[in-house]
C-alpha cells in the first residue's frame, strides 16, 4: 500500500526516490520491523480479549506424567495467532507490492489456512460448553480443507508457472540442472507439502516459544531464497544471483520476500508473549497458516527438497509421530518414544521445557545454515 502511494507520489515530485522504496531488501527490514512492533503492541490488548472471552486452553495428553508437568499451563489464553495473522497481513499490505501474483497467493494463502486453524480451535475450545469431543475438527474434515486450499494455490501458481522455464522443473539439491514435471505431478507435491508443513508446524507447537522461534528461523531462510531466485539481483551486469549460484531463477519471487520478512517480525514479536511461561499459546489459527506458508514459499523458490533441511526440526517432529504411530500399532501397544512429538519425550526424560525450546532453536539454526551452504554446491 505505501509502496504504491508512493509510487503514485513520485509522478508529482520525483525526489521521492531518496527513500529507496523500489529496494525489496529495504522493504523487507521495514516489513519485519512493522510486523514486529504490530505484535508487540496488540499483544496485550488479543491478550487480555482472549481472557475476557475466556479462550483459555487446558492441555490434556494420554500421558499422566506429561500432564502433571503441564499442569501449570492450565487456563493460558490460547488462539494468540491472530496477533501474528494480524501483524503479518497489515505489514505486507504496507510494504509489498499488491499486484504480485506471488504476493496476493501468500495472503489468499493465509486467510484460509486461518480460518481453518480459528475453527479448530474454537471447536475444541468450546467443546465442553456444546458437550462435544475436545479433538475439534475431525482429522478428515480437517485434510478435506487443507487439500482444498493446496489444490487452488497450485492451480493458481501452475498458471504463473507456465511461461518459466525453470519452474516447471523439480530441482534436487547437488544436482545443477531441474526434472521436468507436468501439472498433474506439480499438484501432488504441492498438496503434500501444504499440508504436511502446515500439520508439522501444528504439532511442533506444544512448548512456549518452539514453534515460533523455529518458524522465525525458517523464514529468514525463505527470504533469502525468494531473494536470489528473483531476476532483480545482479551480482554482475546482466547476471543474476540465480544464474551464479545455478538454482531456479523465478522472475517476481522476490517481492515474497517481504512475506516472509513480516512473518520474521511477527513471531519475534509473538514470542515476547510466548516464551516461558507463556502469556498466550500460538494455537491452530496461528500454526495451521505458518505452516503452510512455510510449504508454499518452497513451492514458488521451486526448493521443495530443500525445505526438508531448513525445516529439519518440523521434518523430525512430524517422523517422530508417524513413526510412534506406526510402532504402536506393529507392536500392538508399544512405544517408541515415551511420547511424540518428540519435544515431549525429551522433556519427560528430565529436560526442562526451556532446555528443549533453546536446543531445539539451535538445531533449527544448524539446519538452516546447512540449507543455505548447499546453494553453492551444484
Amino acid at each position: 500500500m505505501i509502496y504504491h502511494l508512493i509510487n503514485y507520489m513520485r509522478s508529482f515530485w520525483t525526489s521521492i526516490g531518496f527513500f529507496a522504496i523500489e529496494e525489496v531488501l529495504f522493504r523487507c527490514i521495514l516489513a519485519a520491523l512493522t510486523s514486529l512492533l504490530i505484535a508487540f503492541f496488540t499483544g496485550p490488548k488479543i491478550i487480555r480479549w482472549l481472557m475476557k472471552k475466556k479462550i483459555g486452553d487446558l492441555p490434556e495428553f494420554n500421558h499422566t506424567a506429561l500432564n502433571e508437568l503441564t499442569k501449570e499451563k492450565a487456563n493460558t489464553p490460547t488462539m494468540g495467532g491472530l496477533m501474528i495473522l494480524f501483524a503479518i497481513i497489515s505489514s505486507t499490505l504496507l510494504w509489498a507490492k499488491l499486484d504480485n501474483p506471488y504476493i496476493q497467493k501468500a495472503l489468499f494463502l493465509l486467510v484460509w489456512f486461518g480460518a481453518l486453524g480459528a475453527v479448530d480451535d474454537w471447536l475444541k475450545l468450546t467443546a465442553k460448553t456444546h458437550h462435544r469431543s475436545r479433538d475439534g475438527l475431525k482429522a478428515w474434515e480437517k485434510l478435506i480443507f487443507q487439500f482444498g486450499g493446496a489444490v487452488l494455490i497450485a492451480a493458481f501458481l501452475y498458471s504463473n508457472f507456465s511461461q518459466v522455464a525453470d519452474a516447471s522443473m523439480f530441482w534436487v539439491p547437488f544436482y545443477k540442472h531441474g526434472i521436468p514435471i507436468n501439472g498433474a505431478v506439480f499438484v501432488i507435491i504441492a498438496i503434500l507439502y501444504i499440508s504436511a508443513t502446515s500439520n508439522a508446524v501444528n504439532l511442533t507447537d506444544g512448548m512456549d516459544g518452539l514453534a515460533a522461534g523455529c518458524v522465525a528461523i525458517m523464514s529468514m531462510v525463505l527470504v533469502i531464497l525468494c531473494y536470489v531466485a528473483s531476476e532483480a539481483m545482479e551480482v554482475t551486469s546482466g547476471r543474476t544471483w540465480a544464474s551464479y549460484l545455478l538454482i531456479p531463477h523465478i522472475p517476481q519471487a522476490g517481492e515474497l520476500s517481504i512475506f516472509f520478512a513480516a512473518i520474521f517480525g511477527a513471531a519475534i514479536g509473538f514470542l515476547w508473549y510466548n516464551c516461558h511461561p507463556a502469556q498466550t499459546f500460538m494455537g491452530d489459527i496461528g500454526s495451521l497458516p505458518l505452516g503452510a506458508a512455510m510449504g508454499y514459499g518452497a513451492l514458488v523458490t521451486r526448493n521443495e527438497i530443500l525445505l526438508l533441511v531448513i525445516g529439519g526440526i518440523f521434518v523430525i517432529e512430524l517422523a517422530s509421530v508417524m513413526l510412534q504411530v506406526g510402532y504402536f500399532r506393529y507392536t500392538g501397544g508399544k512405544r517408541l518414544f515415551r511420547c511424540a512429538p518428540i519435544h515431549h519425550h525429551f522433556h519427560l526424560k528430565g529436560w526442562s521445557e526451556p532446555q528443549v525450546v533453546v536446543r531445539f532453536w539451535l538445531m533449527a539454526v544448524a539446519f538452516a545454515v546447512i540449507a543455505l551452504a548447499t546453494l553453492k554446491i551444484r
